[in-house]
Formats: structure tokens, C-alpha cells, sequence
């Protein structure tokens, strides 16, 4: 039997219980040290998950010998350094979504992880939602092609908050977080480079500094189209919806239930081991670290994502 893959996660907030919860259900996996800004509230986390180990610097749970590999859950503007610390420590790296805030940031991340030969992973967790993976299974299959992709992604966002409505102490990104989304799974889906995008905003937040609304078009060296409208304005209903139109069908991917053009459910149930985008995202990063393979949704595979991302920053720029 293999030893257990030992595990520090970085981030007690919204995003770092739902991999807490995910890791639970995973077997040969254990966490042995939580990261968090406040050390009062990552000790209740820890006391709820049976962590033993608490640490407010990351540089402390890095320096146990025990530790194998990290997920960073911490905020986007943290994302690339911790995860370049990490790889420089020796240790697997899982970042949440996304792995960085410029393009220069990303690339250095890569650079990292090819010196160091571990394996390191980006939280693009619609690569393993069951609806998209069911999609995916039918295009690797050669049974539909992407035409077109219409995404809606709306929050209702106009103070600084967290999923679980509690105050954040960093700001959220349309483009470089939740653009990021989308701009890989097109991509992905598509089986083909993203070669045009457009960008257009509105108005920048007087106190937050951001965008609260974007719009982004896409399209693919196949020829592919991507219309993606985003919004922190949007007052419900709230979420990301997928709509795929391709050559033999359209499917309507809302989180985890997938729909066809007819509004007839699509059972995704048996499409993997759990219906937990989190959770399946977690089993891979932990099977590529067992296999010594490169994991789906890795730096590597990704970054290109990040400079479609960079090439829209420049043009809302300008």
C-alpha cells in the first residue's frame, strides 16, 4: 500500500473548506497543515478537519519534512510567488484559480516548475465538473464539435465579499479570475488555440478600482466562437451558465446539470467517481503526484490561457 500523500493547505476561508470537504472523501490523502491570515479562526478549521498543525506563514508548514505537496487557496495577488515558493521548497503545488495576475507572473511559475520537475496544477475546475466532462467525452469521442460557446458568468458583488458573504480583505477580478474560467475551457473544448479576442468593460468601481461588468469574444484557430458576459452587478439570477452549440447538438451546462437544447436533463451522474467538480479536481492533482505524470490543468497547459488573458488586459488598456 502507498504511504499517504501528506498535505499543507494555505487559505481557511470559502474556497479552502470546499477542498478540506473534498480531500475528506479521498482516500490515501491526509492534511497536515493549515495556512491562514488569522491564526484564532484557521485553529477552528484545523479543530473541525483534525489538522494538527496550524501556521499563519507558509514558509512554516514548507519547512516540515513530512509535507509532499500544497494547495493554495489564498488570495489571487499571493497566487504565483507562493506557488513558486512551494515548487522552490521541493513540494507539489495545486493553486486555485487563478495562477496569477500578469502574464510575467505565470511564466515565471512555469519556469519554477520545470526546475524543479513536481507537479503543479491550476484549480480550472470546469475541466472536471461532470457536465463539461460529459461534453468533452463526446467531443474526444468525435460525436460533437464545439461551434459556438455562450457563457454567461453574474455575481451580485458590489462590496468586497467572499462566496460565503464574509468580508474579504483582497479584491475579485472579472478578467483574470473568472474570465479565466472560460478562456480555458473554450479552448479546451474546442480542442484548438485561441487565436482573436475582444474586450470591452464598464465602468471602473469607484472604491473596488475593477470593472464591475465585461464582455469578451473569442475565437479559435478552428474557427470556434466564444461570446462570455460577465458581471458583479447582477442581481439574480446568480452563477455561470454554459451553452454549447455545435455541429450535432446544444447542450446548457449549469454547474453540475447539463441540459439539451430541449431543456431535457442529461444524467452526468456515472460521468466520474463524484459529482464534486472540488473533489475530482483534488483526485487528479494527487493521482499525477502518485503516476509522476503531468496533471490535466497543468501550469504548463493553462498558460496559455493567461496570455489570451494579457493580450485582453492590453487592448482594455488602451
Amino acid at each position: 500500500m502507498n504511504p499517504p500523500i501528506k498535505v499543507a493547505l494555505a487559505g481557511a476561508g470559502a474556497f479552502g473548506i470546499k477542498h478540506l470537504d473534498g480531500i475528506r472523501k479521498i482516500d490515501g490523502v491526509e492534511v497536515v497543515s493549515l495556512v491562514g491570515r488569522r491564526r484564532e479562526q484557521t485553529q477552528e478549521v484545523a479543530q473541525k478537519y483534525g489538522i494538527a498543525h496550524v501556521a499563519t506563514d507558509l514558509a512554516e508548514s514548507l519547512a516540515l519534512p513530512q509535507v509532499d505537496a500544497v494547495i493554495l487557496c489564498t488570495p489571487t495577488q499571493m497566487h504565483a510567488a507562493q506557488a513558486i515558493q512551494c515548487l522552490e521548497a521541493g513540494k507539489h503545488v495545486q493553486v486555485e484559480i487563478p495562477l496569477c495576475d500578469s502574464l510575467a507572473d505565470g511564466q515565471k511559475v512555469l519556469e519554477a516548475q520545470k526546475k524543479s520537475g513536481k507537479a503543479a496544477m491550476v484549480g480550472h475546475t470546469r475541466r472536471f465538473n461532470p457536465s463539461h466532462q460529459w461534453v468533452h467525452k463526446k467531443i474526444a469521442a468525435g460525436q460533437f464539435h464545439v461551434q459556438q460557446m455562450d457563457v454567461q458568468t453574474y455575481f451580485f458583488r458590489r462590496s468586497n465579499m467572499n462566496a460565503l458573504g464574509q468580508p474579504r480583505s483582497w479584491t475579485d477580478h472579472l478578467l483574470w479570475h473568472h474570465a479565466a474560467h472560460t478562456v480555458d475551457l473554450f479552448a479546451y473544448q474546442a480542442g484548438s488555440p485561441i487565436v482573436q479576442a475582444n474586450a470591452v468593460q464598464g465602468p471602473i468601481h469607484p472604491e473596488l478600482g475593477i470593472a464591475m461588468d465585461m464582455s469578451i469574444q473569442l475565437k479559435t484557430a478552428s474557427g470556434a466562437i466564444c461570446t462570455l458576459s460577465l458581471s458583479f452587478n447582477n442581481d439574480g439570477p446568480l452563477g455561470t451558465f454554459f451553452r454549447y452549440i455545435g455541429d450535432t447538438g446544444t447542450y446548457l451546462a449549469r454547474y453540475d446539470d447539463l441540459f439539451n437544447g430541449k431543456e431535457e436533463q442529461i444524467d452526468v451522474s456515472q460521468v466520474d467517481v463524484s459529482m464534486n467538480g472540488i473533489e475530482l479536481q483534488d483526485r487528479e492533482f494527487f493521482a499525477a503526484i502518485r503516476e509522476g505524470r503531468e496533471p490535466n490543468a497543468s501550469v504548463a497547459q493553462v498558460l496559455p490561457c493567461y496570455e489570451v488573458l494579457h493580450r485582453l488586459e492590453q487592448q482594455l488598456a488602451a
